[in-house]
């Protein structure tokens, strides 16, 4: 069995888990754990109070074989949702862990605008359960990419951060420069279907000196939100196009209301 260098199983992976620790020890002696939603004491960092978790929709099957939608009654296994028996999106799977909705937007939020950049470890986490099945024999993690110039406002990628903390539980190896974001293009909020497919149209590409690292490769694509799945499909549609063997996408969390 193949074992990724860095991975817990190895010696380097074991020295990394302990240094994580006592950093960890370290960081609540000097700054009390806080839920990560509403900023309650809890018991360690990185976590949620019982009410914030419950607060969480979780998602499991029975869900979309395809896109990940969850469904509200028992479906056999490999079923398809509407919208990807007529129009099969270009990515093989999509899965994410949890229903982007009140509770969740307060996480998605802080940590895409909050600077709450810590968080993503434990995001990491909820990916790689959820994920288990795409991450087994994936290749790389690619996450979503941002404008230079929104990175430069923005500090920090929350989709690279999310990429990295799966890297590092998972063992897959990420690029987090792969793909480029090649023109700067307006917010998708308040846009329809169609108009998010038009926004992102042409947006993305692969970067020149890595292309060969695409060919034949596994990607796991990473983002925080997918909502109606125009940016990951554009994303899949261009690294299926530089000659990836597959393209599986993992969100932390996945709008409903417009599927």
């Amino acid at each position: 069995m193949l074992i990724h260098q860095g991975h817990p199983q190895t010696p380097s992976g074991r020295v990394r888990a302990s240094i994580h620790r006592t950093l960890e020890t370290l960081l609540d002696a000097i700054l009390p754990p806080r839920c990560l939603s509403c900023r309650e004491s809890v018991d360690r960092q990185g976590t949620l109070c019982p009410a914030c978790w419950r607060s969480l929709t979780f998602i499991g099957p029975p869900v979309c074989e395809r896109c990940g939608l969850p469904f509200e009654v028992a479906a056999l296994t490999g079923s398809l949702c509407g919208v990807c028996v007529g129009t099969p999106p270009p990515y093989r799977h999509a899965r994410a862990a949890m229903v982007y909705d009140e509770a969740s937007r307060r996480l998605v939020l802080g940590l895409k605008y909050g600077d709450q950049t810590y968080a993503a470890s434990s995001y990491g986490a909820w990916l790689v359960r959820c994920g288990a099945a795409l991450l087994a024999d994936a290749d790389l993690l690619v996450p979503v990419p941002l404008h230079p110039w929104r990175l430069f406002r923005r500090r920090y990628n929350q989709a690279a951060l999310l990429a990295q903390a799966t890297h590092r539980l998972s063992g897959v190896p990420h690029l987090p420069d792969l793909l480029m974001r090649r023109r700067a293009t307006p917010t998708q909020g308040g846009l329809g279907v169609s108009g998010r497919r038009r926004n992102v149209l042409g947006a993305f590409q692969v970067r020149p000196r890595l292309q060969k690292r695409v060919r034949n490769a596994r990607v796991v694509l990473i983002d925080d939100v997918m909502t109606t799945g125009a940016t990951v499909a554009e994303c899949a549609k261009v690294l299926m196009r530089a000659g990836a063997g597959r393209v599986d996408v993992l969100t932390l969390a996945r709008a409903i209301r417009d599927r």
